[in-house]
């Protein structure tokens, strides 16, 4: 110290020597960052770093949601099996992948086409007029006039008019025009079927199975955990990202009831699983796929209306709770904030002096 610097001189020499600083932790909450904020000391003979540029976002009011995603895949639905009844010599098949519609023929028997009628209920007997009234009545009948053969009210009853529709619809398939129908005529299905599959042989025997059809949609099946079986409802939506094709919407079609264990050893996490199917809102999205994986994101918790700001502007304070750093024309202030639901990097805060428009700064 020289003669002329006194006491107060040392001090504030030393005291020009320390400054405060903020040191900003990260930390993770969640899938996000959160800044925790501390404070520590530095020597403020080390140069100072301008400060760094800092991107603000605006908070905003807006409709939130949580989502649990399951792996899917993308293709036509289940495989069943179609079987003839009708003994004969197979004399022709559909290609691979066609789509055969009522009226259609869906094999050939000793070069007579086997046709594709609609209906649910299994045709258990021959009928021809005079037989005992039944659904499988109806169930011709309605098949016969969605052909255009007889302008009759579907019923129970095989009248004459069903027989005479029975002749016309015989004669243009080049059948022999008896009148009766036996239930190896056709082949039933609930709707058109899509091939997939071919186990007959040409020149082998009609009964027996003949091939395996699927729907005609092209739907996703999702692997969804049995324990959270209660976000998947019929009738439900669900986000879709499909591989290589387009994101979409889908409609849950049906929800499986029965829990199969993934297999480790074949890639799958062992945990019990139930099939969810879904029907793709706009078939175009998975453009000319017929096959390939998709990220099904099912809803499980939503929120209408809420404040919502990217989740890196929280801040978790060393005392508790959380805050964001509010802009007002270059000046700068914490506020309190409460945290509601984290949904695609933005989270749901309230507060007293949390409102829209606020302009607060994040990292993200």
């Amino acid at each position: 110290m020289s003669e002329h610097e006194g006491p107060g001189a040392v001090r504030r020499g030393r005291r020009a020597r320390w400054f405060v600083a903020a040191a900003i932790v990260v930390v993770v909450l969640g899938a996000a960052s959160v800044v925790v904020l501390t404070r520590v000391s530095a020597d403020a003979s080390q140069e100072q770093k301008p400060a760094p540029v800092v991107e603000l976002a605006t908070v905003k009011k807006t409709d939130l949601s949580e989502e649990e995603s399951a792996s899917g895949e993308l293709g036509y639905g289940d495989e069943r099996e179609l079987s003839g009844r009708k003994p004969g010599t197979l004399t022709s098949f559909p290609q691979l992948g066609a789509v055969i519609e009522r009226g259609e023929a869906v094999y050939g028997l000793d070069a007579k086409a086997v046709p594709l009628f609609y209906g649910t209920l299994p045709f258990y007997r021959a009928l021809a007029e005079g037989a005992d009234d039944g659904p499988d009545v109806k169930e011709l009948e309605e098949n016969l006039k969605a052909l255009g053969f007889g302008t009759f009210k579907p019923d129970n009853k095989f009248t004459a008019a069903t027989a005479t529709a029975l002749k016309k619809w015989q004669k243009s398939l080049g059948l022999t025009e008896t009148g009766t129908f036996a239930p190896g005529d056709v082949v039933l299905a609930p709707g058109p079927v899509r091939v997939s599959t071919l186990s007959g042989q040409l020149g082998g025997e009609g009964t027996g199975p003949l091939m395996k059809v699927t729907g005609t949609e092209k739907v996703v099946t999702a692997q969804l955990d049995a324990t959270k079986q209660s976000l998947a409802k019929q009738g439900g939506k669900v986000e879709l990202d499909i591989s290589g094709g387009k994101s979409t919407t889908g409609t849950i079609t049906e929800v499986g009831n029965t829990a199969a264990v993934e297999d480790q050893s074949n890639g799958g996490d062992g945990k019990a699983k139930i099939t969810v199917t879904i029907k793709l809102d706009d078939p175009s999205a998975a453009g000319t796929l017929d096959a390939t994986t998709a990220t099904v994101r099912f809803v499980k918790g939503e929120r209408k209306g809420v404040f919502a700001v990217p989740v890196g502007t929280l801040l978790a304070l060393a005392e508790g709770g959380y805050a964001v750093e509010v802009d007002e024309a270059g000046k700068r202030r914490l506020i309190a904030v409460e945290t509601g639901l984290f949904s695609d990097g933005q989270v749901e805060i309230s507060g007293p002096e949390v409102r829209e428009g606020l302009r607060v700064v994040t990292t993200s």
